[in-house]
């Protein structure tokens, strides 16, 4: 199948390591222009070196904090300035500590609202005059599938990513007849390095290792596994492209069965 993004104009953040290298890495392979970012200066340009050794495109590193208030603007400014416009934009950021209720005082919740909430929302809100440009504008965020299944012991994703889901589909609803696209992917576990960490929490507090740990809740799957990232992105690449023209205002979970709901 032709995705039909060849040329397409992409910003994807949180972009250095995990779900998001994975999606920039099938969006470059499909012949996108990418702008990548993350935090930190040294890791995104080695990001953006290995991606373009890989799929022979051209990688646009971009540094900052997206949730630092002026941050967002900034990263659309700069790739629309670099690659003339933007067509595709990929939300995703990393995730709360983990812990209980009790564990968090209001500055940690409020650290979580700006990473997972107001990141996305100022991002879009950014890139809105650029994607109201485009004959194929596509926004994707990245959720997770807690905010259908909460996962213990963190409460805090839990409750901001089902926030950030109520705004992308609020967001197809309001700006559908615009032509711009609003979905959103709900990983569940797969292997990137933001899980191995949440897997050594878990073994700190159980008294086992983290491989233990990694089977036990791969047993949450039928497949018996967790994801890959390349998995997630296959999805993630589909709903962004124009082949899915006709796909908004859904929430996609990529999880291997774990969820165990029928809605």
């Amino acid at each position: 199948m032709d995705l039909q993004l060849a040329g397409k104009r992409a910003l994807v953040t949180g972009a250095s390591r995990g779900l998001g290298y994975a999606i920039a890495h099938s969006l470059a392979q499909e012949g996108c222009q990418v702008a990548i970012n993350s935090r930190s200066a040294e890791n995104i340009e080695k990001a953006a070196r290995q991606l373009e050794q890989e799929t022979g495109g051209k990688l646009l590193p971009l540094t900052g904090d997206v949730t630092q208030p002026g941050l967002p603007e900034q990263l659309v400014q700069q790739t629309v300035a670099a690659l003339g416009g933007l067509d595709l934009l990929v939300t995703n950021s990393g995730g709360p500590p983990a812990g209980r209720f009790e564990s968090f005082d209001d500055a940690a919740w409020q650290a979580a609202f700006e990473l997972n909430l107001l990141s996305h929302v100022r991002l879009i809100r950014a890139a809105l005059p650029y994607l109201r440009q485009s004959q194929a504008a596509s926004v994707l965020t990245i959720t997770s599938y807690s905010v259908k299944q909460p996962i213990p012991n963190l409460v805090l994703s839990n409750s901001i990513r089902a926030a950030t889901v109520g705004l992308t589909k609020s967001l197809a609803l309001e700006l559908g007849g615009e032509g711009i696209r609003f979905n959103s992917i709900l990983p569940a576990w797969t292997e990137t390095e933001r899980v191995h960490e949440l897997m050594a929490h878990r073994a700190r507090l159980n008294g086992t290792t983290v491989e233990e740990e990694i089977r036990k809740q791969a047993k949450d799957s039928p497949l018996g596994r967790m994801g890959k990232p390349q998995e997630l992105a296959n999805a993630a690449v589909f709903l962004l492209s124009p082949a899915a023209s006709y796909i908004t205002g859904v929430m996609l979970t990529v999880d291997g069965g774990m969820y165990k709901g029928t809605l």
